[in-house]
């Protein structure tokens, strides 16, 4: 059996269930028993407690009538419970425990806090204390003679515990909810100058100064109206501090919001058929910095694109992003670093590098995250240039690698310890074969477009990386980067490549292999 004092007059069974308690009397004299605190109350304090200036004309009879309503009343919810209410030769007691009645519960949680050494601990348990309020402290007895002392120790322990609840917050950097929260509980205490003194350092820290000098004005006009006297000396010398600004009022900033972790946009449609091509993919970025997705127009690189980098933002501690250059025209295209620094939010620091993609590959150095280049064919020298200074400075930063014309050829490997042979493209057609690049030298045919390739060796790189472009078909595709996918018209993927630094592109149509 639980009680509540800590609002209106509750009983509740150890499950939770309320329990009515009939007549009005019979509450009375619970509530009586109840801020005694197991203390024995004498039947005749009970009498003249519950009828006052107006007693029955059998006073005891009258009393033990109401106790045994009580016994029944919690037997009935709760078999035992009437055991709850004893009799002694001292008077009659409720005998509950602490854990029993919410006023004692909040009393040692609030105990518990003062003693805890943590800021988030003392502020866990005050909190925890202070939820189990549920309106002023025996609404429905608190005018009655028999409460009024219970009821105003229990208010000022609340008070006390709400001050020091917004004192430890405001160390814990909370001063942004504080202001508003703790608005509303100066107004209905305007002379609770501590909790006031919170309110102004909360509003000061908060941006809200010139609200923090009105709250000390209108405290300093109605102390002088109602009682005659001047704000203290700690709440003047608040005001002091706020008017020079004292940097000692800061306190520790409030944390930040959590950054977007990616910006890919949201498929409005499941992907459907391509399980294979996103686990191949996936299990190349596991193993490359440097992958790239090429095939012809409208076979879906993109949605294959997002649909992989989606399902890969857990494992890139600084999200996945994508930068989408189809919008770009190529006569008057930006500097492609510049695009990608202001889709990541990276702002200028001092000492930063004058070139752009230095200050990028700067900035980038010591974040771990995948960078997906949409649509890159018509600024193909940019990108590559984009992903050969990324790879280069970041070595935990997976970058973008193009292969839809010669001039990608000129990329150059982003893996450390790594080497390439490059074979040369068979057809500009999409659907005829083309031989692929392998350490051997060898060529492989494969009956769909694009370049494909196997390592020489693996990267001792920590993070891999994927970027989707979109090309024409009827280019050739030699490899740049540690791997790279196919995306056929039937939606497979296959292969991985890589061009040396300094190979030359192949001719289209020429189907023989450099030794």
């Amino acid at each position: 059996m639980r009680f509540g004092l800590l609002g209106p007059l509750a009983v509740w069974t150890d499950d939770g269930g309320l329990v009515p308690v009939p007549g009005l009397k019979v509450r009375a004299l619970l509530a009586d028993l109840l801020v005694h605190e197991g203390r024995p109350v004498p039947a005749d304090r009970l009498v003249d407690d519950l009828w006052g200036d107006a007693p029955p004309g059998n006073p005891m009879g009258a009393l033990s009538a109401k106790v045994s309503q009580l016994r029944r009343v919690l037997e009935d919810a709760e078999p035992g419970a009437r055991a709850l209410v004893e009799s002694r030769p001292a008077g009659y007691l409720l005998a509950a425990a602490t854990e029993q009645v919410d006023a004692r519960r909040f009393r040692s949680l609030v105990e518990r806090a003062r003693g805890a050494v943590e800021p988030k601990e003392r502020a866990a348990l005050l909190a925890e204390a202070l939820g189990r309020w549920r309106g002023p402290a025996l609404a429905d007895f608190r005018d009655e003679e028999f409460t009024r002392a219970a009821v105003a120790r229990l208010e000022e322990l609340r008070l006390t515990a709400l001050e020091e609840h917004a004192e430890v917050r405001l160390e814990l950097g909370e001063h942004g909810v504080l202001a508003g929260e703790l608005g509303g509980a100066v107004e209905e205490h305007p002379l609770r100058e501590r909790l006031r003194a919170a309110h102004m350092r909360a509003l000061y820290r908060a941006g809200r100064q010139n609200e923090a000098l009105e709250s000390f004005e209108r405290y300093r006009v109605l102390l002088a109206d109602e009682l005659g006297l001047d704000p203290g000396s700690e709440l003047a010398e608040l005001q002091r501090a706020v008017l020079r600004q004292d940097p000692g009022l800061g306190g520790p900033a409030a944390a930040p919001p959590p950054r977007p972790r990616s910006n890919l946009p949201v498929p409005p449609t499941e992907l459907i058929g391509r399980d294979g091509a996103v686990r191949e993919i996936r299990a190349r970025i596991g193993t490359d910095r440097l992958v790239t997705l090429t095939g012809p127009g409208g076979v879906g690189k993109t949605r294959l694109a997002i649909e992989t980098a989606a399902g890969l933002a857990d494992a890139f501690g600084d999200g996945v992003w994508m930068a989408e250059l189809a919008g770009l025209e190529r006569s008057t295209v930006p500097d492609l670093a510049e695009v990608v620094t202001a889709i990541l939010d990276i702002r200028d620091a001092p000492g930063a590098p004058a070139a752009a993609l230095d200050r990028l590959a700067a900035a980038l150095g010591a974040r771990r995250l995948l960078l997906v280049l949409d649509n890159c064919e018509h600024v193909v020298e940019q990108a590559a240039e984009l992903a050969v200074g990324c790879c280069a400075g970041c070595p935990a930063c997976a970058c973008w690698r193009r292969a839809g014309s010669r001039s990608a050829c000129r990329a150059r490997s982003c893996g450390p310890s790594r080497r390439w042979t490059c074979r040369a493209a068979a057809t500009t057609r999409p659907r005829r074969a083309r031989s692929g690049c392998s350490p051997s030298g060898r060529g492989r045919r494969r009956g769909a477009s694009g370049w494909t390739g196997t390592p020489q060796g693996r990267s001792g790189s920590c993070a891999a990386g994927w970027t989707a472009s979109r090309s024409p078909s009827n280019s050739p595709r030699p490899g740049c980067g540690p791997s790279e996918s196919r995306a056929s018209s039937n939606g497979s993927t296959t292969g991985s490549g890589c061009c040396r630094p300094g190979t030359a592109a192949p001719r289209p149509g020429s189907a023989r292999s450099p030794r």
